[in-house]
């Protein structure tokens, strides 16, 4: 995007919605290749429209899961691309208390003694 954008791309990355911005912007991307393959399907092959649509409703699955799972990278990185430092949509979320990260846990939640640091000793 120009420059001039530049705020609406930090707000858009930082809002309490960015998630379901992020993705309506991947649905309204695939659509077309979705489109596509349903089409090359029917061509193609003899699937039933219902074993079309199964292919194509999880090809939409798969896409969204891959996507998603790194979408907090791929929004830093689109901010990076904008001017502004690593990290400052994670900082900006979180501060907000929006931040809903790819796995949603604290770096320190696993381990022998849990989100503590104990270990039970067993």
């Amino acid at each position: 995007m120009p420059e001039r954008y530049r705020d609406w791309v930090l707000y858009d990355a930082t809002a309490r919605t960015w998630l379901l911005r992020f993705t309506a912007r991947i649905l309204v991307k695939v659509l077309p290749w979705l489109i596509i393959g349903f089409l090359l399907l029917t061509w193609l092959t003899p699937l039933s429209v219902g074993g079309r649509l199964l292919a194509m409703g999880l090809a939409l699955a798969l896409s969204l899961y891959f996507t998603l799972v790194g979408a907090d990278e791929l929004v830093e990185t689109r901010l990076v691309k904008h001017g502004y430092p690593p990290n400052t949509g994670k900082r900006i979320r979180r501060a907000r208390g929006g931040h809903h990260g790819s796995t949603g846990t604290r770096r320190n939640d696993f381990g022998p003694g849990g989100a503590t640091g104990r270990h039970s000793g067993a």
